[in-house]
């Protein structure tokens, strides 16, 4: 990553760096820091041993770490259309509704990801929504639910690994993904996506079904039913591919398993965590019903019918295209995801697109600085510790392959697979050796320890003048750091004014031709009609004068997101009459930020 100089060091040539030092160091002296690292790594084991502590120490960090870095990475602001759609979610929610009525004038309300009709609401699993409404309601924030299940996700990954690992990797394992994932990547600096509760969920039915096999515990057994609950609620398709194999591996096991217990313990067993399966289905089906009027209408149904031209899955053709209201959602639809068909269906397209989507899992989850153990595939492939992991990455991979789409979170139930395989390939190049010589060990420990370093660097990244690849890079595809806390700040900054103003206010947003579609403005709460602040898109004049009359009383402004700065005024023609109603004061965009 090359950058100006005025813009310092790059965090890419620093990854880099440091990578570099950790393969090379060792050949200066293969025992090289044993002096640092053998008492550090002693320390670390005892505390492994202690499983329950372990776990209990994992998520604690990520608490703990992440509040801590409030003061340089804040709580997120939503800036893309995802962020918004599980806001509305929770807000929902919040507000004891699974999904609210078709507001009036709907037309001017539309946006990406937000289903207008036959209800308004997130086109979403709920999964995400709920987490968020409970950090709402019970901390002020949506974002603290998003904080309590990033740390339950990460102590679940360490319990997880317990099951499959040494508990020193276990460990290693859980807090590399406090450092990977849990401070700096968009699964907790935006609220998109889903990935920490997909990744929860995941790790609960690797963890609790190797268990169950081997103690037949009731606590076991919840677990697993929990995970696969939530993968349900979250990401079904990927959940579906991730419990195949295991299903397949406990009815083999109840069929022919050596120590298999007694059919009534067995079925004792297995009553509740079938009835919670059972039970989430049916208020799925319940949810489904009510959000898009039919138990058999999955979330995303009814927005991809009315909006997507894009199909899922490769073999599907594109759909005709539908009429849209409003160009930027046509750019958004037409240019961002028809372009992905297109490359797909080309000659030798599958392939190369089935090569960047692995090249892009492989980077999101270990970036450049946890590659090298990558070395050690064929080994970790004929290892029979992992050998089921192994397979369920296999599923998992031929089902992506059929999918058009790859999104990081869309690997999320797959988290604890991804990192099962890649500590037991660390655990290979640890044990590495060149003419006798463990080399490996100081790799090992070198790569793990410019994880850390990397970390500081991120956190430090501002005072340092450290460049930090943002957008795109940042977002979807590299993410050891996350989104730039600019992003969203100014229409956040701009709502939180209108806001302070007495009165409720009224916003038409107006782009210009070459607006990005991702940076939607146009999104509102659960409850237009009683909201402070409504954000509409501007139309003709006879569709605004409507909206005008429908909400008469508001203060009515202009907003122009793609001035710099975005710019914001009364709505011209309104001025006159609005003052004589008193709807807002002369000299009013005082205090706007402007």
């Amino acid at each position: 990553m090359i950058v100006a100089a005025d813009q310092g060091l790059s965090y890419g040539s620093i990854e880099w760096a440091l990578t570099v030092l950790a393969l090379v160091a060792p050949f200066a002296g293969a025992r090289l820091g044993g002096f640092i690292f053998v008492p550090v790594e002693r320390a670390f084991i005892a505390l492994a041993r202690r499983r329950g502590l372990a776990v209990l120490a994992v998520g604690l960090t990520e608490l703990v770490l992440r509040l801590a870095m409030l003061p340089v990475a804040p709580v997120p602001k939503p800036f893309v259309p995802d962020d918004f759609s599980f806001l509305l979610a929770a807000d929902t929610f919040a507000h004891g509704r699974l999904t609210n009525p078709t507001p009036t004038l709907w037309q001017h309300f539309e946006s990406l990801q937000i289903d207008m009709t036959p209800t308004y609401g997130s086109m979403y699993f709920p999964a995400q929504g709920l987490a968020l409404a409970a950090g709402k309601v019970l901390f002020g924030t949506p974002w603290a639910g998003l904080l309590i299940v990033s740390a339950l996700a990460c102590a679940a990954l360490c319990w997880m690994l317990q099951a499959w690992l040494p508990p020193g990797w276990a460990l290693l394992g859980g807090l590399m993904m406090v450092m990977r994932l849990g401070l700096f990547s968009y699964w907790i600096n935006t609220y998109t996506g889903a990935g920490m509760i997909g990744a929860l969920g995941g790790a609960l039915v690797l963890g609790a079904f190797p268990r169950l096999m081997r103690y037949t515990r009731h606590r076991d057994a919840l677990l697993l039913g929990a995970g696969i609950v939530i993968l349900a609620l979250t990401r079904p398709y990927e959940g579906f591919l991730l419990c195949m194999p295991v299903l397949a591996v406990l009815l083999r096991w109840i069929w022919r398993g050596k120590n298999r217990p007694a059919t009534g313990v067995l079925l004792r067993t297995a009553a509740l965590p079938l009835a919670m399966v059972i039970a989430a289905g049916a208020w799925m089906a319940y949810y489904d019903k009510q959000a898009f009027g039919s138990p058999t209408t999955l979330p995303y149904t009814v927005n991809r019918q009315t909006y997507a031209m894009a199909p899922y899955y490769v073999w599907q053709n594109l759909r005709p295209e539908p009429h849209y209201r409003f160009r930027e959602m046509r750019e958004f639809y037409y240019q961002d995801e028809v372009k992905a068909v297109w490359e797909i269906k080309k000659p030798m397209g599958l392939l190369f697109v089935s090569f960047k989507k692995t090249l892009g899992c492989i980077y999101f989850f270990s970036a450049v600085v946890l590659m090298p153990p990558l070395v050690m595939t064929r080994r970790v492939l004929k290892d029979r510790r992992v050998r089921f992991l192994v397979l369920a990455l296999l599923i998992f991979a031929a089902g992506l392959s059929i999918e058009i789409f790859m999104i990081p979170h869309y690997l999320a139930p797959f988290t604890a697979v991804i990192y099962g395989l890649g500590l037991q390939a660390l655990r290979h190049l640890r044990a590495w050796k060149l003419g006798g010589r463990r080399f490996g060990v100081g790799m090992a420990r070198l790569l793990v320890t410019s994880c850390v370093v990397l970390c500081g660097v991120r956190v430090m990244a501002g005072p340092l003048q450290i460049h930090v690849q943002q957008w795109p890079v940042g977002f979807w595809a590299g993410n050891w750091f996350g989104p730039d806390p600019d992003f969203g700040r100014p229409r956040a900054e701009m709502e939180a004014a209108l806001e302070r103003l007495p009165g409720k206010q009224l916003v038409l947003v107006r782009y210009e031709p070459t607006h990005e579609p991702m940076s939607e403005w146009v999104y509102n709460g659960a409850d237009l009609e009683a909201a402070k602040v409504v954000w509409a898109r501007e139309m003709d004049s006879a569709d605004n004068k409507m909206l005008f009359d429908h909400y008469r009383g508001r203060r009515v402004w202009l907003v122009e997101p793609d001035a710099n700065p975005p710019k914001i005024e009364p709505y011209p023609g309104l001025e006159g009459l609005a003052q004589r109603r008193g709807e807002f004061p002369a000299n009013s965009d005082k205090g706007m930020g402007r």
